[in-house]
């Protein structure tokens, strides 16, 4: 389980695609120092496990599955990623409650500085728009975000200078696609909810 609080923006070395099976380098001597092998972290908001490590970086692998529901196959060598190592049970909840299981992917339809902040609009995968809800939580690439306020088809997030500094938000722009990771919570009490829902009348009433 993750926050979403980014604690280092990592650097990657070597990107290879080995059949259905991406391997990653990445470079990050904060995050390599507390990780070991089998540990997991988030890639870009995406829960990965660590296979090799080493002082200056450590080693991950992809399976399809994962690639085709996020970005991770577009990454290339030097490419900029955010990294966030598992919450522990005595930590500040200082985000929101984040799997690091990217529910799909969003588009950037559109990009506005603002008084050294930014405000950012994207359009997710139509199945995702239900969960996202105005001043709710959703992560971006594994970032804790809070939404702005949303559309029919798109929503808008506001990204501070701290956020933008730390992150690798800074770098997105119109068309950028992000990892999208709805909120937990919203996925239970659908799924929960259900069975007691009525189902839809007809337009004959039948």
């Amino acid at each position: 389980m993750f926050t979403g609080i980014i604690t280092e923006r990592g650097v990657v070395k070597r990107a290879r695609l080995r059949g259905a099976t991406l391997d990653l380098e990445i470079g990050a001597r904060t995050t390599a120092h507390e990780l070991g092998v089998g540990d997991s972290v988030s890639v870009n908001g995406v829960c990965l496990t660590a296979i090799s490590t080493g002082r200056r970086g450590f080693e991950i692998q992809a399976i399809a599955e994962t690639v085709a529901r996020s970005t991770l196959g577009s990454l290339a060598r030097n490419s900029a990623v955010n990294l966030e190592l598992p919450v522990r049970p005595s930590d500040r909840l200082g985000g929101h409650l984040v799997q690091g299981h990217s529910d799909g992917i969003a588009s950037v339809t559109r990009v506005e500085d603002e008084d050294g902040a930014r405000r950012v609009w994207l359009r997710p995968e139509s199945a995702l728009l239900r969960y996202i809800v105005e001043k709710g939580s959703v992560a971006l690439d594994g970032v804790s975000l809070t939404v702005v306020e949303t559309g029919i088809e798109t929503f808008q997030v506001a990204l501070i200078p701290h956020t933008l500094g730390e992150t690798t938000l800074d770098e997105l722009r119109r068309g950028s696609a992000v990892n999208v990771e709805v909120d937990l919570i919203a996925k239970y009490v659908e799924r929960l909810s259900r069975p007691h829902m009525r189902p839809e009348r007809t337009r004959h009433g039948l």
